[in-house]
């Protein structure tokens, strides 16, 4: 998997200004997007990555997108908590904004579900 160039993040952040308190950080081989100290997205070689929920999920499988994935040496991987957002929604500043809104929104469920870590 190729790093996301940083003209390309750039690029995104900018896209995605109207997102209150949003900050960036080194993300596995990428970016990853955080708004509020939640991160809602990634940026992973020329691709930007929304966090799905299972009520978010179906309208970005409508729209052709895929989850990320990657190949260990055993089998590929697939990360259905992120999905692909379409280059067309990525052009759209206002459909992209939509769809940053509630990425975040489900991050922010996602996280209130996260179960409690188990203790020694």
């Amino acid at each position: 998997m190729s790093q996301a160039s940083p003209q390309f993040v750039d690029f995104i952040v900018d896209r995605l200004s109207g997102i209150d308190g949003i900050a960036r950080t080194r993300f596995f081989g990428g970016t990853g997007l955080s708004a509020h100290a939640t991160q809602f997205a990634m940026v992973m070689g020329g691709s930007l990555y929304f966090v799905v929920d299972k009520d978010t999920r179906p309208r970005y499988e409508k729209l052709g997108s895929t989850c990320f994935a990657y190949d260990t040496k055993a089998r590929r991987v697939q990360v259905r908590k992120y999905f692909e957002v379409p280059i067309e929604i990525i052009e759209d500043h206002e459909a992209l904004a939509a769809l940053a809104r509630e990425a975040v929104l489900a991050a922010q469920g996602l996280k209130k579900k996260k179960p409690a870590g188990k203790r020694a």
